[in-house]
């Protein structure tokens, strides 16, 4: 005999507001897909998106290709190099250790690390380099090191003693300033604690407790399923990103993973089998700059009606790759993002997608600059794609991104092809655009020296310095100009 189903009380009721709910969360993901797609369609995304909302997963997609020469899609399980988004599960390390009584935060590194020299590393605590106001150079910002140093292997203890242990910046505690070099002396500190290479610690701690098999330290030579290939868009097209041994961004920013992982991640995090509550407040209060230990965290508009919200969040690039994992933790809501190509706007997506998900209507995506100034470029010259970004600049601000750091790049491409007066062109074009900028200045600079303008050169190194007196390449190359 078939049952029938008898209806209780408000049974209707409750049933309706299921299919309403139902109904929200399928219009919520079809506007999302549509955000993402415009994005995608302008360039300015591939990769895999998943939005979350109180563990229920409301959008979970690729978009674009994995692998170009094979045609080969993104998705879902695709693994993404994650850039600095590993930082924040050297910082997990650092406070289970915290945790298990074998360092504290007031520790110093000389007291943490033997072979660190200790007239600075006397004065460095582990809560400096957790919360960047460590005053350490980062590695990153030694100049020429991307084209002499990152294509070579090191041992962890030869990297810190040779890149990571210049002199300070700062007096500790005094100034916030990123530095990937303490969050790699981090990852050395993991390894003598646990006497285990960092990428068995993270297993063993953090990775296998979670289930995040999708997740680990990337190594080229490794066979790894479904990995993506990072690319950069160039004024000639996509391109292979370039070569990085993964020893060098170690626990800096080493690690690949998915965005499924990475809600599994998110979810731990609401919980406490990896770290204890105090500790975990610990980790999240923000210091200098609104920096916790490996995590922003700030106060923002971003819940319904725009009101206030606690958001803990991350972004990391690195080469080919570029990524976000965005935490609304009022509402319990997950926003992660994952690209292979390159340097995109991941952050105004991810802001557009809660926007989204509170009922708001997003922003168009704006176009890039750079495409238009190529495509100039190729029919006119350099005076000509000038002229285009100024005419836009002017008539539409609202629907072009004009960012600082995609025209830098593009002039560093040309520079890099050979085209210098066309780099010229466009690194003062930056320039213009954004005066106080010390990076601007420096890579203007660097191009007048390409092209024998010696004087000039000078010049935009000292503005670069007067900008940015920690600006060491710029104090470098006017010592190497002025001899």
């Amino acid at each position: 005999m078939r049952l029938a189903l008898r209806a209780r009380p408000g049974a209707a009721l409750a049933v309706a507001v299921l299919v309403a709910g139902a109904a929200t969360a399928a219009d919520r993901a079809a506007e999302i897909d549509r955000l993402v797609a415009q994005y995608h369609a302008l360039g300015q995304f591939d990769g895999a998106v998943l939005v979350a909302e109180h563990g229920e997963t409301i959008l979970k997609k690729g978009y674009g290709l994995a692998n170009a020469e094979w045609a080969i899609p993104n998705a879902p399980d695709t693994k993404f190099r994650l850039g600095s988004v590993t930082k924040q599960f050297t910082a997990m390390l650092i406070m289970q250790l915290v945790q298990e009584g074998r360092i504290a935060t007031t520790t110093t590194l000389a007291e943490a690390l033997p072979y660190y020299r200790k007239d600075t590393g006397g004065r460095v605590t582990i809560h400096h380099v957790l919360s960047h106001t460590s005053g350490i150079p980062s590695y990153t910002s030694h100049p020429g090191f991307f084209a002499n140093v990152s294509r070579n292997p090191f041992g962890t203890e030869e990297f810190v003693t040779t890149y990571c242990s210049a002199d300070l910046e700062f007096e500790p505690g005094t100034r916030y300033a990123y530095s990937n070099s303490g969050y790699f002396i981090l990852g050395a500190v993991v390894e003598r604690l646990t006497g285990k290479p960092y990428e068995q610690a993270l297993r063993e701690r953090i990775l296998d407790p979670l289930g995040m098999a999708d997740t680990g330290y990337d190594r080229w030579a490794t066979v790894l399923p479904r990995r993506a290939t990072g690319y950069e868009r160039t004024p000639a097209g996509l391109r292979t990103a370039a070569y990085l041994d993964m020893s060098v961004p170690g626990a800096a920013g080493a690690l690949y993973s998915t965005v499924e992982d990475l809600q599994r991640w998110d979810q731990a995090l609401y919980g406490d089998a990896l770290l204890a509550p105090a500790l975990k407040r610990l980790m999240f209060t923000p210091n200098l700059n609104n920096y916790a230990y490996g995590w922003g965290v700030r106060q923002a508009p971003l819940g319904p009606g725009k009101a206030e919200r606690t958001v803990i969040s991350h972004a990391g690039g690195i080469n080919g790759f570029s990524s976000v994992i965005r935490r609304v933790v009022d509402d319990r809501l997950l926003v992660v993002l994952l690209n292979n190509t390159g340097e995109v706007p991941l952050d105004e997506l991810s802001l557009g997608i809660i926007d989204v998900v509170y009922g708001r209507t997003p922003p168009a995506p704006r176009r890039a600059i750079v495409s238009e100034m190529v495509a100039v470029l190729e029919r006119g010259g350099p005076e000509a794609a000038t002229a285009r970004y100024r005419e836009l600049k002017t008539k539409e601000p609202d629907a072009w991104d004009f960012g600082e750091a995609q025209v830098n790049a593009l002039g560093y491409q040309l520079l890099g092809a050979g085209k210098v007066a066309a780099a010229l062109a466009v690194f003062a074009l930056n320039v213009e655009s954004y005066p106080k900028s010390a990076n601007a200045c420096d890579s203007l600079a660097e191009a007048e020296m390409a092209a024998g303008q010696r004087e000039q050169a000078i010049r935009d190194y000292a503005r670069s310095l007067e900008l940015d007196p920690n600006n060491t390449n710029a104090i470098d190359q006017l010592l190497k100009l002025k001899k």
